[in-house]
């Protein structure tokens, strides 16, 4: 057998560098680099293997670890989970600071891979540097903190465990069920010790992604459901994207006349103007994709978890007879809410699931009471969106303006705050891959590492992450990486002086906004005073943005125009109108008010949220 003698941390990346991804005949390599930060405890391992690994596997410098795993995810996601990065940190807190990046990946099912040091497995001291001591369990370590956030976690002990193991993480990472964040917890010693490795180790593999079928009783059941509904609604969730089925979709309503609304991670499913496009659905949702959700009798969910925001707290599906049929590649999403299921690759299942229904149609006033609503939702998102020139823009104009500007291959990137909310209801999609936020973690932070990503994943698309103060000031800190790799992102900054979500939130609740701006201390121990004077746009550019400040909704569209045509990375700084709101929730959202309060704003709202409460209900 022929051997090659190589450190724990060549190995590995020798052995990465050789997996690829295949699926509808298409191979793309898994991983496409390595984003890393160094410490003692990955720098004379996997940061010597990086060096000389070279163009094998390229390696990207991050500033924030948390961020680096965004990077990745956002570059995953782009990539409909066909090719991700890995990230390397050193032991201690850089490993700690992937656990929140790490949750974001695996409750949203998208790959990356983390190479965290861990402590010397040889045990030369103790404790070494930055050693977790439990005196009962000497084997545990900070890395452990991963755990419950990984799809498949391993400590590599010794160099020829990282064989099985390697394999291993590369499975979990393709299985479009299982995957998420895959740990391998490298000890530094480790890392650096030499083994000899047999060649095939290093072969290039190949992990087909495999489209099952949902089996053939299954998909009759499911149609014979539909064809006896008389006011089906079809849910997309992000499952569509993911197999891209958004073709099938179009295929599958256009030719039934079923009504298509889309959770946050489905947004994009259909393109705006679809016939049976109703958009957004749930607590963010159109005012006619909740009217019909409220209405429904049987409910298609195609790759969608059913989140709160979805279901409106379990409030919103209120037909007395509602049934389910869910379309899902994994089996714990297709049985929710008590549903027929569907097992299968929502490509796959789509096709077979308008095969079995034929010449099928929805009657007749329950297609047009649908494109009626979208018509009257479409004419208040144009209301709302679109701002006088010479006036302060609210954030709905923001959201008017990138659509007046981006052309239909161009992203738009968000996480966090109110800005999902008003996207979700106000966004018109134009391609499968231009609506980026995610949501099923919420995650300040995420928006200017994922722009990084997605821009890695996608040259040709221009990519905007729209960014809060909040979130700017929790981690703006790639944009040092954009600027030192010419990464050419286009960031909007908002200005709107605090927390502008979870004001509105806490205000809903009888908490009257308490702890939510950013303001100066008054006299009476309040944040009331005046706005901090902090120059966000200023920052941007002393981390080398080169920065354009609009002030109207004319200027910010200009301001969009250059940023969109300039090569550098850019950021456009613009203070909102907060007296400005776009339409209100159209559906309920469960967060408990307290059950006993001294102040009459608290009481109220206790009062308002025992009655939606009321409505809750399980699908069973």
């Amino acid at each position: 057998m022929t051997t090659r003698r190589l450190t724990v941390a060549q190995a590995l990346l020798r052995f990465l560098a050789r997996q690829h991804t295949e699926r509808d005949g298409v191979r793309q390599r898994l991983i496409e680099g390595c984003w890393g930060i160094f410490g003692h405890g990955n720098v004379a391992g996997i940061g010597q293997a990086l060096l000389e690994s070279g163009d094998e596997m390229p390696y990207l410098q991050g500033r924030n670890e948390q961020s680096m795993v965004h990077a990745a995810v956002g570059f995953a996601r782009q990539r409909n989970r066909m090719s991700t990065f890995a990230v390397t940190t050193s032991i201690g807190p850089g490993a700690t600071n992937l656990v929140t990046g790490a949750a974001l990946a695996t409750i949203n099912h998208l790959p990356v891979l983390l190479l965290p040091g861990d402590v010397f497995a040889t045990r030369p001291a103790d404790p070494v540097l930055q050693q977790l001591e439990v005196p009962h369990a000497r084997d545990i370590s900070v890395n452990d903190c991963l755990r419950p956030v990984s799809r498949y976690f391993d400590r590599v002990w010794r160099p020829e465990a990282l064989m099985p193991s390697a394999l291993e993480a590369v499975r979990v990472l393709t299985d479009p069920v299982a995957t998420g964040a895959v740990t391998l917890a490298l000890p530094q010693d480790v890392q650096a010790e030499a083994f000899d490795w047999p060649e095939e180790f290093f072969a290039e593999r190949v992990w087909r992604v495999h489209r099952p079928a949902a089996d053939p009783e299954s998909v009759s059941e499911a149609a014979e459901a539909i064809r006896g509904a008389r006011r089906p609604l079809i849910i997309a969730g992000g499952g569509v994207h993911h197999s891209g089925a958004e073709h099938d979709l179009a295929e599958l309503a256009g030719s039934t006349g079923i009504p298509v609304a889309e959770t946050q991670a489905g947004r994009g499913s259909l393109r705006h103007d679809h016939p049976c496009a109703m958009g957004a659905i749930g607590h963010t949702g159109t005012a006619i994709a909740d009217e019909l959700a409220r209405d429904a009798d049987l409910v298609v969910g195609v790759g969608t978890r059913y989140s709160d925001f979805t279901t409106a707290s379990g409030t919103l599906f209120a037909d007395p007879g509602v049934r389910f049929v869910n379309v899902n590649i994994a089996a714990t999403d297709a049985c929710k809410q008590a549903a027929l299921p569907v097992v299968g690759d929502a490509r796959t299942s789509l096709r077979e699931l308008a095969r079995a229904l034929g010449d099928h149609r929805v009657a007749a006033d329950h297609a047009e009471r649908a494109r009626a609503g979208a018509r009257r939702w479409a004419a208040v998102v144009e209301s709302v969106t679109r701002g006088a020139g010479d006036e302060r823009p609210g954030q709905a104009e923001v959201i008017g303006a990138l659509d007046e500007v981006l052309d239909e291959r161009d992203v738009v990137i968000n996480a966090a705050g109110s800005m999902p909310g008003d996207l979700h209801k106000l966004w018109r999609a134009k391609d499968p891959r231009q609506y980026h936020v995610e949501y099923g973690y919420s995650c300040m932070g995420y928006e200017i590492p994922a722009a990084i990503g997605a821009r890695l994943a996608d040259p040709a698309r221009e990519v905007f992450a729209l960014v809060g103060d909040g979130t700017y000031l929790m981690m703006p800190t790639e944009l040092v990486t954009a600027v030192q790799e010419g990464i050419k992102i286009n960031v909007v900054l908002v200005q709107n002086h605090g927390y502008a979500s979870i004001g509105g939130l806490s205000e809903s609740v009888g908490a009257e906004r308490f702890g939510t701006a950013y303001r100066y201390r008054a006299a009476d121990g309040g944040f009331t005073g005046a706005p901090l004077p902090v120059d966000l746009a200023a920052n941007a550019e002393s981390l080398g943005m080169r920065v354009l400040r609009a002030e109207t909704n004319d200027e910010l569209r200009s301001a969009l125009r250059a940023s969109r045509s300039d090569p550098r990375p850019t950021a456009i700084h613009v203070e909102t109108d907060p007296a400005k709101q776009a339409p209100p929730p159209e559906a309920w959202w469960d967060v408990p008010v307290a059950e006993v309060a001294t102040r009459a704003t608290t009481r109220a709202a206790r009062d308002h949220y025992e009655k939606e409460a009321r409505s809750r209900r399980h699908h069973l």
